[in-house]
């Protein structure tokens, strides 16, 4: 007996299917809004976007936390302050990677100065400096009023109980997972026994199980 083996779709019907998924795309990006962001992660992308900033971020990602990085979250077309300060309004916990040129950068300490005044958990990694190291300068470009700003978001998170990381002689995994073990704990606490700490707890476990 001769075996009916069916033919693939003609063209048309693919390109039919095509046109309903992408419109289905599209509504759906344009009637819900993304949802809030679990750790938003301050960094200088110069210095960290390709080692400890990107990695905590796919290694959080892997255990559906839901992190917000902005070269990962962000796309062509998007208002720079609106995201950026959109993610951080919505966000639980920040994660502030500072680096030698963290503070040359007047983003990085906009982004600090509004984690800060939003009164949010943060944990300071403190990557290749001392917090001693780590000063805000008055180049001019700035007003006076938000020079005191940024300076005093600084010297809360400087005096916030943080982690540190030498990265020539550092060891990458365990500090990979310490990071990230305190990123979990304090999503734990800030969360409490609700149901965003049960998503956690279930969403942790899955991801350890992978």
């Amino acid at each position: 007996m001769q075996r009916y083996i069916p033919s693939s779709p003609p063209p048309a019907a693919n390109n039919l299917y095509r046109k309903i998924l992408k419109t289905q795309q599209q509504f759906i990006t344009i009637n819900n809004r993304p949802p809030p962001c679990d750790v938003f992660i301050n960094h200088r992308g110069i210095d960290t976007k390709r080692t400890i900033a990107g990695l905590l971020y796919h290694h959080l990602q892997r255990l559906r936390l839901n992190p917000f990085l902005d070269s990962k979250n962000m796309k062509p077309g998007d208002n720079l302050f609106h995201k950026i300060d959109s993610a951080i309004g919505r966000s639980k916990l920040g994660v502030a990677v500072f680096s030698p040129r963290y503070c040359d950068s007047y983003f990085c300490l906009h982004e600090l100065a509004l984690i800060m005044e939003s009164k949010k958990k943060v944990i300071p990694i403190f990557c290749d400096v001392k917090p001693s190291e780590l000063r805000v300068v008055d180049n001019g470009s700035c007003e006076a009023k938000e020079i005191q700003r940024f300076k005093w978001a600084l010297e809360e998170a400087k005096y916030t109980v943080g982690l540190t990381f030498d990265s020539q002689r550092g060891d990458w995994s365990e500090f990979l997972t310490e990071a990230t073990d305190a990123v979990i704990k304090n999503l734990l606490e800030v969360e409490g026994e609700g149901e965003g700490g049960r998503r956690i707890r279930k969403y942790v476990v899955q991801g350890l199980l992978k």
